[in-house]
Order: structure tokens, then sequence, then C-alpha cells
């Protein structure tokens, strides 16, 4: 999943094609999260992968509470996020 993408939408269409179906209530759930916190694109689609990759499936409280702890942790790129989960022992 190390692919590029340039938006949320971008990435979760890219998730939907490789088989991770999901629903409308948890697409809604992860703009409420960006708009929430106010994250980034870059900052969204990391904690999807971080969540997914973790959970192993599409755990919207895990994934707010996560945007929000990178957030407020300043978490600007891929491999802070990344860094981060691990410290946390996420991943």
């Amino acid at each position: 999943m190390s692919h590029y993408h340039h938006s949320v939408g971008e990435y979760i269409q890219f998730l939907q094609s490789k088989g991770f179906p999901l629903k409308e209530d948890a697409i809604g759930f992860i703009y409420f999260g960006m708009q929430l916190t106010e994250a980034s694109e870059l900052l969204v689609i990391t904690a999807i992968e971080i969540t997914l990759k973790a959970q192993k499936r599409f755990d919207g409280s895990f994934y707010l509470s996560l945007l929000e702890n990178m957030k407020a942790a300043n978490i600007t790129n891929k491999n802070e996020a990344y860094q981060f989960a691990k410290e946390k022992n996420i991943l």
C-alpha cells in the first residue's frame, strides 16, 4: 500500500480496487475525522493505512483516535507517522 495518492478519495478507490471494501458509513467517518482534526490528506491516508495494518479492517474509533494523536504530535509525513505508530506499539 505504498503507492502515492493525491487525495483521500483516490486512496479509498485504490483500497476498494484491492479488495478492501469500505462501506458508506466508514467513508463518511474518514471524512468526518479529516474535518474534525483539520488533518492533511496525507495524514488521513496514512492513518487509514496504519489502521488497516494494525486492525486488519477499518475501525472508525481506532482511526479517529490515531488521527487525533498524530495531529496532536505534529506528525507531518508518512515516516513520522510510522515512527509514531511503532513508538506507541500500534505496529
